[in-house]
């Protein structure tokens, strides 16, 4: 497990207001008590404002957060979660220290069981996982010991496009040849986009899709890529872009298309809705492209308290405004899109709520098929 730590100072601590107190003796006039009782209830109303926001700063003062990350430090979450951390630890109240612990395996899936089961639930631990997390979960895939719609999610500080690429020897031109020839690509097991998207593609579409999983992730795909290994891998652009821009930009490698409904018109190719063949077929689509509309999501387990939780949705929210975070992540080549936790929450509930039926169709598309 590797570990990086972002803190600081200690923010001073903030004198509360108490009431005077009631000096009422035997001696005091009925009239004299009946004139004190207003003020002394506005008094305390007004002291009572800034308990609740004092007790967070008290509870993180002098304590750490963990940052689990379900990635291998240097790759694109880890990237992200990183950079996060780093401005938004002046926004909690009590500038409490944060400490980066990479949990890797199973595309997050040991990172969400361990926070949903194992992790404190007092608003000490943070997590960002795989965007895949959530639907694996609610298509009943084997492992998912969580239910997401329990996490309190945080936010996602970016908003991406996916697509499937391929090396320009690979005799691939256009989406159109993946029906009549086998483009070799890239997995690292059940349950990540690398895997899934090509087996969904070619259950679900005819797309001759041979998928190779027991890589360590994108960048080892890439990697198998450039040697000619492998010819091929479905994967987020702006990670693509972080990993292989160059690759693209000499002509090395090529992008065949993206998996939204929509077309992303800077990319300048098809969305794989063209090759859909009944409303059916573009609902399972739309189900699998909805993980992307997470980003890189941010969660505490359940049960932490709803002021914690309101606490660090607001200390995010700030952070992503933060200038010098916006900055850094320019010179990182990262484009900031940021939502909120409630949003990541509802895309969330939208997909959990469709029909039983549909979900366990679209799960069944993404394993290998007897």
């Amino acid at each position: 497990m590797i570990r990086g730590e972002y803190g600081g100072d200690a923010a001073p601590h903030r004198l509360l207001r108490f009431c005077p107190p009631d000096t009422l003796t035997s001696s005091t006039s009925l009239m004299e008590a009946s004139m004190r009782v207003p003020a002394l209830i506005a008094c305390c109303v007004l002291a009572a404002t800034p308990l609740k926001a004092q007790s967070i700063e008290n509870f993180y003062k002098g304590k750490q957060i963990h940052m689990i990350v379900g990635t291998e430090a240097g790759q694109d979450y880890d990237t992200w979660a990183r950079l996060v951390v780093r401005h938004m630890r002046q926004y909690v109240p009590g500038n409490p220290t944060f400490v980066v612990e990479n949990m890797p395996g199973a595309g997050s899936l040991i990172a969400a069981n361990h926070l949903y089961n194992k992790a404190a639930q007092d608003g000490t631990v943070l997590g960002m996982v795989s965007r895949n997390i959530p639907n694996y979960a609610i298509m009943h895939q084997p492992n998912a010991n969580y239910d997401p719609r329990k996490f309190n999610w945080i936010g996602s500080p970016e908003i991406t496009h996916r697509g499937c690429y391929a090396r320009s020897d690979a005799g691939i031109r256009t989406p159109s040849d993946l029906f009549t020839r086998e483009l070799v690509v890239g997995g690292d097991g059940a349950g990540t986009a690398l895997t899934e998207t090509p087996q969904l593609l070619k259950n679900l579409l005819g797309m001759k899709f041979k998928v190779i999983d027991g890589y360590k992730g994108a960048t080892s795909v890439i990697l198998a890529m450039e040697r000619g290994e492998l010819e091929g891998i479905c994967q987020t652009t702006s990670a693509f872009a972080g990993s292989a821009q160059r690759l693209l930009d000499d002509g090395t490698f090529r992008i065949l298309f993206t998996t939204e409904r929509e077309a992303v018109p800077a990319l300048k190719v098809p969305t794989v809705f063209a090759y859909a063949k009944s409303e059916e077929e573009r609902d399972i689509l739309e189900i699998h492209a909805s993980s992307l509309e997470l980003g890189r999501p941010m969660l505490t387990p359940p049960n932490v308290p709803a002021d914690r939780v309101a606490a660090l949705r607001q200390a995010f929210a700030a952070a992503v405004r933060d200038p010098a975070l916006l900055a850094e992540a320019k010179q990182m080549n990262l484009t900031v899109e940021a939502r909120s936790g409630e949003e990541v929450a509802a895309a969330i509930r939208t997909v959990a709520e469709l029909p039983g039926e549909l979900i366990a169709k679209a799960a069944s598309m993404t394993r290998p098929q007897r």
